[in-house]
């Protein structure tokens, strides 16, 4: 049934059953609601407002830069100082060979422009048919028709199936909490999934293979899900021995989220070859993301093309880039990825004290101020939840209910069903903003365990009852 205002609406809400709330004003890591309800806004959105919803630097920001120029197009010769300036600052240093980045708009744009131009390297190399590329199952990379395309995710893709592409197939996730198989030790199923990976490769032949794409840490499909140790080394020599780019896709996991400000700096690798970055990259004041690129794709496209074949009409906007400059002039001059890793530590342990022992919770995972819980059926047994039971989507609604705004997953992923919500609070969290968040997550979830453990209860009783 259509909501009335859903329905009297000019705008194409993303779901009609429900009234969605005005936000009328927002402060720190809350929103307050025009009923007069205030929410904690526990995820940053879908893990976006890391400094919260007010930042008087970044409105100066913006304001400066409007009333300087308000927009220029970067495929006339142009550019702008906080263009130029956010490049400096994110490559700097080089982080793992990285020296280049491209601005644009959402995520999903950034996965595009991030195919795209590792297929124009090849081109550039002399090797046009290097255009397959190797992804996850249970991944997402964006919502473009080109992002659908590398993103492993059953539901989001069903029907665009006409348009999605061939060249791309897909290995297990690094996902050992469901895909260890009993009595495997780590190293064993470390081992079974590079033997996959490099059988993938060896099957389409490395002179036919662009790329291999990847979350470093995964996000909404699995939830907060790290790669066990020696994954992403294993990925990495595998890359460089086929001569295959490593795309790692840090949307959500990027710029700090996990307690560094690339999440594969944990993961004992020279970095990627291409790498983007968004949501906490610009803090949500304006809409920006962004693709980072090694030295060597520059080098091979100044040899040949001299230029870049892909671009957007609101590719690196100034308004866009100004604003990420002050936000991450903010993170650094306030320190905040050691906060993100002290509230981290916080977080963690309040989540194992008050959310482990509760019914159905099967797993709590994470790096720095990213955690999930996943539920399962039977946890001791491993048995999951049907796909329609939609456990997480009720405990992120109730959650609402309870002032508290949290992720669920998003939908049917693919094989192996994940029920799980997200906790990823702004950098600038306190620790008892921390207490709070996660004492009405717990409040949610008993709420919605109770009817499931009454059936439960009646079930069993009618079954004794039977037998006597």
């Amino acid at each position: 049934m259509t909501d009335p205002f859903v329905a009297q609406s000019h705008i194409l809400h993303r779901a009609f059953g429900q009234r969605p709330e005005n936000v009328v004003t927002a402060e720190g890591i809350k929103l307050v609601l025009e009923s007069g309800k205030t929410m904690y806004d526990a995820t940053c959105g879908p893990s976006v407002s890391v400094l919260g919803h007010h930042q008087p630097k970044v409105t100066e920001a913006i304001t400066r830069q409007l009333n300087q120029v308000a927009y220029v197009y970067s495929g006339a010769r142009f550019t702008a100082e906080p263009n130029e300036e956010l490049a400096s600052m994110i490559l700097g240093s080089r982080p793992g060979g990285l020296s280049k980045a491209i601005f644009v708009n959402s995520g999903s744009e950034a996965t595009d422009a991030a195919i795209k131009l590792a297929t124009q390297y090849w081109h550039e190399r002399g090797l046009p048919n290097k255009s397959h590329v190797i992804a996850r199952k249970q991944s997402y990379h964006g919502n473009t028709i080109g992002a659908l395309n590398v993103s492993g995710h059953t539901s989001r893709r069903e029907i665009y199936r006409d348009w999605i592409s061939q060249n791309v197939s897909f290995v297990d996730p690094c996902y050992a909490f469901r895909l260890q198989k009993a009595g495997e030790s780590s190293d064993q199923y470390l081992q079974r999934l590079r033997d996959q990976l490099e059988a993938e490769i060896i099957r389409l032949g490395p002179q036919n293979i662009s790329s291999f794409i990847a979350e470093t840490v995964s996000g909404t499909t699995l939830g907060c899900l790290p790669a066990i140790p020696g994954y992403f080394k294993a990925v990495r020599e595998l890359c460089d021995k086929y001569d295959i780019l490593l795309i790692l896709d840090e949307i959500m996991c990027g710029m700090g989220k996990t307690g560094t400000m690339h999440a594969w700096e944990q993961e004992g690798i020279r970095g990627p070859d291409i790498q983007t970055i968004g949501k906490a990259l610009g803090g949500g004041f304006v809409p920006l993301s962004g693709v980072l690129l090694h030295q060597k794709i520059f080098d091979a496209l100044a040899a040949g093309s001299k230029g870049l074949l892909h671009g957007h009409t609101f590719q690196a906007h100034p308004i866009a880039t100004a604003a990420a400059v002050a936000v991450q002039k903010i993170i650094k001059e306030q320190d905040l990825l050691k906060n993100v890793t002290k509230m981290g530590r916080i977080l963690q342990k309040a989540l194992e004290d008050m959310i482990r022992p509760l019914p159905f919770v099967a797993d709590i995972r994470g790096r720095g101020l990213f955690w999930a819980v996943e539920f399962l059926a039977d946890p001791e047994k491993g048995v999951a939840f049907p796909k329609n039971s939609k456990f997480c989507n009720k405990v992120v609604d109730s959650a609402f209910e309870n002032g508290l705004n949290i992720l669920g997953n998003l939908g049917v992923t693919g094989d192996v069903h994940v029920e799980h919500v997200i906790i990823a609070p702004p950098y600038i969290v306190s620790e008892s903003e921390i207490r709070d968040i996660v004492q009405l997550l717990k409040v949610s979830i008993e709420e919605v365990s109770r009817p499931t453990l009454e059936a439960r209860q009646q079930t069993w009783s009618a079954s004794v009852e039977s037998r006597l």
